[in-house]
């Protein structure tokens, strides 16, 4: 499912204000007649999966209604080295304004759905599925979610409002994990799914026991998630998070957990190198 129009419209509107600030493309307007038109196409110039076509396209649309945008490959497609993404056909002006504000959601929401299909290839056939977490760039978050699907992976909770996720530090100003659920459980709908984090196998028995739904083993050896797993025997959904690396999914997904949290995924996933170029008629 492609991002809401309403979100994809107002992100692209605010890149292109702190791009085009009062006076808009001054290079641009100067160099190039009003009137002249261009052919030009985004380019893969690596392999990749693609995320971000709605954003991009936008980006010219909102510069120039006119400015024609063909996609050839869609979110979550893959993109071979050399490859058109988009072709896009209009006023030479339009389309360079427009280009950087494009190439950045392209480039790095590309880079987030690149990254993840690696995890999630990383990870062969085990059962556990690997989701992305809050660590967003600010005001990019839906986008990168959706990154994120499109590169094989699911998404955990959007925010603070979407699911109860009980952490170390609710654990410590409350008292105990017992506490900390029953408060949760009594405040929140039959709806809203409650998670709490462990970092002690110790600790596992007792988040059961108070009525999780979901427990964030976080920072633990292979060892005591293989633990925690037989431990658990399927009363739970099990979570394993903390510092994940493509190096070292494949060992945790093997230990026979039900998710896998990755935050690398999303703040630190190289950009995919695209690139726009002209086209001669």
């Amino acid at each position: 499912m492609s991002p809401p129009a309403h979100l994809v419209s107002h992100a692209v509107a605010t890149a292109l204000a702190e791009d085009l600030g009062l006076a808009g493309d001054v290079t641009s307007d100067a160099c190039i007649p009003a009137d002249q038109e261009s052919r030009a196409a985004i380019r893969a110039r690596a392999d990749g999966v693609i995320c971000g076509v709605d954003l991009a396209r936008e980006a010219f649309a909102q510069v120039d209604r006119s400015i024609d945008v063909s996609i050839l490959v869609g979110d979550g497609g893959a993109a071979a080295t050399g490859g058109a993404v988009l072709e896009i056909t209009g006023s030479t002006r339009g389309i360079l304004m427009a280009e950087r504000v494009a190439l950045n959601f392209l480039c790095h929401l590309s880079g987030v759905a690149t990254a993840t299909a690696a995890f999630v290839a990383a990870m062969g056939d085990a059962k556990a599925e690997l989701v992305c977490t809050r660590k967003t760039t600010p005001g990019l978050r839906t986008f990168e979610k959706h990154a994120v699907a499109c590169g094989g992976g699911k998404n955990h909770r959007f925010g603070l409002y979407d699911a109860v996720m009980i952490k170390d530090n609710h654990i410590a100003a409350v008292g105990d994990i017992g506490a900390a659920v029953a408060r949760a459980r009594r405040a929140s709908g039959h709806l809203v799914k409650i998670e709490v984090e462990i970092d002690d196998i110790a600790q596992l028995e007792p988040a059961i026991d108070a009525g999780a739904d979901v427990i964030l083993l976080d920072n633990m050896s292979a060892e005591d998630l293989r633990a925690a797993v037989q431990i658990a025997n399927g009363r739970v959904l099990l979570e394993a998070s903390g510092g994940v690396k493509i190096d070292a999914v494949a060992g945790i997904a093997a230990t026979g957990v039900d998710l896998i949290s990755c935050g690398w995924i999303t703040h630190s996933a190289p950009v995919l190198d695209l690139g726009l170029d002209f086209i001669a008629t």
